[in-house]
């Protein structure tokens, strides 16, 4: 099970994050309770061995802009969060040496097809990203590699995965101890619940 873990904001953090096992790190560049500025971004993507992928996590920004912000903090993957990017924002990324994660909630207007806008990873969502609301998939099957979020925790992602079968979980509100705030035992517990799942 591919595990990201995301909204990490301190040195602290990717250290927890690492020692946890965690496949993939995300960084907030926007607006965020869990933002963090590009000299930060910069300094916590070197602290990531290789191996961990490094996202950009970015909500209401040009793409292209997205992008270049990306580009210079060092990550090796964007994070377009929202239905508000269509086909197009993933097109004005292709050129970039970075892979695309497309983030959405899910709506009967989705298109679920990993790769539909050109992504690598699929990621799909609750409603209000960072909110802990829970997911819905209803009976939705998906291929290929995408990432179950919204309202996990290390008390419901066994079930969540049973459920929906996803290649992967994404969690950020499920590991805080307080809004923005990461809590070391959580991430750890998470990791091993999604992995024993």
């Amino acid at each position: 099970m591919y595990v990201k873990l995301c909204g990490l904001r301190t040195e602290a953090d990717v250290a927890a994050a690492v020692s946890a096992g965690a496949d993939a790190v995300g960084f907030v560049l926007t607006r965020s309770a869990r933002q963090v500025d590009l000299d930060t971004a910069k300094r916590l993507v070197a602290a990531v061995p290789a191996g961990i992928l490094t996202v950009a996590v970015f909500a209401g920004l040009p793409a292209r802009e997205a992008g270049e912000l990306a580009v210079a903090a060092g990550v090796e993957a964007v994070q377009l969060h929202g239905a508000d990017y269509p086909r197009s924002s993933f097109d004005a990324l292709a050129d970039l040496p970075v892979k695309l994660i497309r983030a959405t909630p899910l709506t009967e207007d989705t298109d679920v097809t990993v790769g539909a806008y050109g992504e690598d990873l699929l990621l799909l969502d609750s409603p209000v990203a960072g909110s802990g609301h829970r997911w819905e998939l209803g009976s939705t099957r998906i291929e290929g590699n995408w990432l179950l979020a919204g309202g996990l925790d290390v008390h419901n992602v066994a079930e969540a995965i049973a459920q929906a079968r996803p290649w992967g979980v994404d969690v950020s509100s499920g590991i805080e101890s307080s809004r923005g705030v990461k809590d070391h035992g959580l991430m750890h517990g998470f990791v091993a619940a999604a992995r024993g799942a």
